[in-house]
């Protein structure tokens, strides 16, 4: 009985140590993918476009406060005192106002480009998993994150370029990699 305990857990060990060995690890960097995607340079241009746009609305209030305020010093001396007061409250507002619709605006922003990242996210995500799945990966590691403390590059499958061509995205030409490498140097 202790023999066949021993073959069968000798057999569990080698075929979990040949099970261990058939995994395939692959790698990517995410980020680049993301930014190198023609969805990607569509979301920066309606975030900018959306960022210009409130700012014009800031510089609507900033201008209404400095014309006000201009006016409240020209004018000041020659203010009854509730007139005074009454000018002085409608400025700080306008201050309050100003600071308000810049945070409410920040915020907005950042909410606008998570709205307009998300699918782009999700479709390289997507891409990465149908490459993975076909090429038969137990899993990808993204290298943008670096949350790897280590990794063998020549062991762990880089699948960029296969991702790159689920999504349609022209490589690189090698001048473009190799011209900032040359300038760091420099």
């Amino acid at each position: 009985m202790k023999k066949i305990i021993k073959l069968t857990l000798a057999v569990a060990c080698v075929m979990f140590s040949t099970s261990l060995f058939a995994q395939k690890f692959a790698r990517i960097n995410l980020q680049e993918i993301v930014m190198a995607m023609p969805e990607f340079e569509k979301m920066q241009t309606d975030v900018e476009a959306y960022s210009k746009e409130l700012g014009e609305q800031l510089e609507a209030i900033q201008v209404e406060f400095n014309n006000k305020a201009t006016e409240y010093q020209k004018n000041r001396e020659t203010l009854s005192d509730a007139v005074r007061s009454l000018k002085e409250q409608e400025l700080q507002s306008l201050q309050q106002r100003y600071a308000d619709f810049q945070q409410v605006a920040q915020r907005d922003l950042e909410n606008k480009q998570a709205e307009l990242f998300q699918p782009i996210h999700q479709k390289a995500m997507d891409a990465v998993k149908k490459v993975a799945s076909a090429a038969g990966y137990t899993a990808v590691f993204d290298t943008t994150a670096q949350s790897l403390a280590y990794y063998n590059e020549s062991t762990v499958v880089d699948i960029a370029p296969a991702v790159r061509a689920e999504l349609k995205i022209p490589e690189k030409p090698a001048t473009e990699t190799a011209a900032p490498a040359a300038n760091a140097t420099k």
